[in-house]
């Protein structure tokens, strides 16, 4: 029989990425946790073979009952869907989605069969910063990081995967180039200089997967460890370029004069997204990802399957532009 992995967001971006590399590996047998079985996004992925287990990731023993004879998770949780929810609290988002964390450790520390947890993580943004620059959708994760360091017997199964910008980060709002017609430029606008760093992912709907497998292909490299999940590291402005070299479309860097310019645009999201930018401007560097010891692409040896930021905006629909 086949071990089995099950994976915790399959209907999104980064679950799933994972569903799909595990799926085509052949290696695993698929399982998503859905609250909605009878949809049409679980119901493709029933289509493909993957089995559907109704869990709720506010319920811890809903969450045992589904991670039942798992070997392997995959875990992400979403923090802007509380977000949204609450109406644009971050302070009660973080409540919900630091629970969700704890609720998906403790299930899976119950899980007598599970021999690898993958957690989507992202940085410490409070303790990197010594509290000057929080990040709201960065630090719930984080404490959840702690949490799971806090149980031993979990830590030693767990590799924290700390994913960077997807390739796809243009169709959110606070980062669409808009058209200005009385130049024929598509300007972005950043509460930051073009300088910034950033690091990619490239493609997620295809990267995170690879990234996924080749760490449960290496336990003994990857437990307790951090991986970065980048294959590419540019700046801000570069970043942009990109973007106009794969859609032809040209382009214009325009940072704001501060953040709450840049808020005063999309309200509350911008605040968020800006505070993230600021972050990455005030401590550069890629180890902000995740941790001093962090393992890389190359030290996986992950040569072969990944989409580029390029390739990924390539292949998008810009139409809405």
């Amino acid at each position: 029989m086949s071990p089995i992995i099950t994976v915790i967001g399959a209907t999104g971006v980064q679950g799933g990425s994972v569903v799909d590399a595990a799926l085509k590996s052949g290696t695993y047998k698929v399982r998503a946790i859905t609250r909605k079985i009878n949809s049409d996004k679980a119901k493709a992925l029933a289509a493909r073979g993957v089995e559907l287990a109704i869990a709720d990731l506010n319920d811890e023993e809903s969450l045992i009952k589904a991670f039942e004879g798992s070997t392997a998770i995959f875990a992400v949780t979403d923090f802007f869907e509380p977000f949204a929810a609450s109406g644009t609290d971050p302070e009660a988002a973080q409540k919900v989605e630091f629970k969700q964390g704890e609720n998906i450790a403790n299930a899976a520390n119950k899980t007598a069969t599970l021999k690898h947890l993958i957690w989507s993580t992202l940085p410490n943004a409070v303790k990197i910063s010594n509290g000057k620059t929080p990040v709201p959708h960065f630090d719930a994760k984080a404490k959840v990081d702690e949490y799971i360091k806090s149980i031993p017997s979990l830590l030693a199964k767990t590799t924290f995967l700390s994913v960077t910008f997807y390739a796809s980060v243009f169709v959110f709002p606070m980062y669409t180039p808009n058209l200005l017609k009385s130049s024929g430029k598509y300007v972005q606008l950043q509460p930051t200089p073009a300088d910034v760093p950033m690091s990619s992912i490239g493609d997620a709907s295809v990267n995170v997967g690879i990234f996924a497998l080749s760490i449960l292909k290496q336990p003994q490299l990857t437990h307790g460890r951090y991986v970065l999940g980048a294959i590419e590291t540019t700046t801000a402005g570069g970043f942009l370029e990109i973007f106009t070299k794969a859609t032809g479309k040209p382009s214009a860097y325009v940072q704001t004069a501060s953040l709450e310019d840049f808020d005063n645009v999309w309200p509350n999201w911008a605040r968020l997204m800006g505070l993230m930018m600021i972050f990455f401007d005030q401590y550069r560097g890629e180890k902000v990802w995740g941790a001093e010891n962090y393992l890389t692409q190359e030290d996986l040896g992950i040569s072969e399957g990944l989409v580029s930021i390029h390739d990924a905006l390539k292949t998008l629909d810009w139409s809405f532009l």
